[in-house]
């Protein structure tokens, strides 16, 4: 399943972030019927060459692969997008600058400066020509940016002005800590703050992506014109499911 054309047909792709490595969970994430899985390489404990074990193993369901690099630099990009991910989680973007880097750090000249080598998973190990690589890869693609603080919002008619965002992720958690309320996802100044969001990335006719933990609040984001949703962490729906079991089994 491809992330942007699913998007450009307007529907909504939920899916969860990953911190286990093990490919088998990321096949169960498939087989429950999710959409995407993303690969946390900021928070996750994950390796480059653990990482691509889960991209096979997402295509081999049906997700679409993307990953979550750990800072806004060329280099984690371009192996993120090397082992075949389709997107790439870009964090802390706070300014047009920001974007305009991450941006072209995933694409190939001439819409952007990603490093070219045809020896990688993304081309097939050479079985692609390079002109299909380059432009199928240009086209497929998605610059995922992280607005997680209140720098990001303000600067947000700038960032906006990027060509080439694929979605435009509002992290609630950072957001939070940055207006003041930290953890607070649901505090009206956080709202608010995401709202704007929302109406400004709309009109720019751009996707959206936020983090969800319920299914109202995908419901609720999703009403809003948020498209793009990563529901929970594998670690947390795995737990969430053993407590659930352990609380009834103490309380019968």
């Amino acid at each position: 399943m491809n992330l942007l054309p699913r998007l450009s047909d307007g529907a909504t792709s939920v899916g969860p972030f990953l911190k286990l490595s093990d490919p088998a969970v990321v096949e169960i994430m498939g087989l429950a019927g999710f959409d995407h899985v993303v690969i946390d390489l900021e928070h996750g404990p994950h390796s480059i060459e653990s990482a691509q074990n889960l991209v096979r193993a997402a295509e081999l369901r049906g997700l679409a692969p993307l990953l979550r690099v750990a800072r806004n630099e060329p280099s984690q990009i371009l192996r993120a997008l090397d082992i075949g991910a389709q997107g790439v989680h870009v964090p802390h973007i706070s300014s047009a600058e920001d974007a305009q880097k991450a941006v072209s750090a995933c694409r190939f000249f001439r819409e952007g400066e990603r490093g070219l080598c045809r020896y990688v998973r993304a081309a097939e190990y050479t079985n692609l020509p390079a002109e299909v690589h380059l432009a199928d890869s240009n086209r497929r693609v998605a610059p995922i940016l992280h607005i997680e603080g209140v720098k990001g919002i303000e600067n947000l008619d700038s960032i906006l002005e990027i060509t080439g965002i694929g979605v435009l992720f509002i992290g609630p958690y950072d957001l939070s800590q940055s207006c003041g309320v930290p953890a607070e996802v649901r505090h009206p100044r956080v709202i608010e703050k995401m709202r704007a969001a929302v109406a400004k990335a709309k009109a720019a006719q751009v996707f959206l992506g936020t983090f969800v933990e319920s299914v109202e609040d995908v419901r609720l984001w999703s009403e809003l014109g948020i498209q793009y949703l990563c529901y929970s962490v594998d670690v947390g729906l795995l737990y969430r499911a053993c407590r659930e079991i352990t609380d009834a089994l103490k309380s019968g």
